[in-house]
């Protein structure tokens, strides 16, 4: 049962399915252990944005985890995250060689470029 004021979490996980045999408790349970088992993270935002782009973000770069989104498509996130005027920004969030993201962001038809799908063709607008 969800309590009125908590928040709800909205998220998509793309595993590399051929690190789940590394994963003892896959089989059994559904449990990812290792950061190096994900591909993507995709957070949908909501009224706990801060998680989304302040801790969520600093934990999947621990983790090794090579892209996180972050689909903010009601523009709730804070302007030091998405800008002034603020407004739905879809933010992709890249692993790059030294271990820190690098954040890309897409609205409106901007064509979203992703590592994980490098043929997607899909604008921020399709994605919201």
């Amino acid at each position: 049962m969800l309590c009125p004021n908590s928040p709800v979490y909205s998220y998509i996980i793309v595993l590399n399915e051929t690190r789940l045999v590394d994963e003892p408790r896959w089989e059994s349970s559904s449990v990812i252990e290792q950061g190096t088992s994900i591909k993507l993270v995709v957070e949908v935002v909501s009224s706990n944005w801060q998680d989304d782009y302040s801790v969520k973000v600093v934990d999947y770069e621990t983790l090794g985890i090579p892209e996180y989104w972050i689909v903010d498509y009601l523009g709730l996130g804070g302007r030091r995250y998405i800008g002034n005027p603020k407004r739905p920004t879809l933010s992709v969030y890249q692993l790059s060689e030294d271990g820190e993201y690098e954040v890309q962001q897409f609205r409106g038809s901007d064509r979203v470029f992703s590592l994980t799908f490098p043929t997607l063709q899909l604008t921020a607008e399709q994605i919201f």
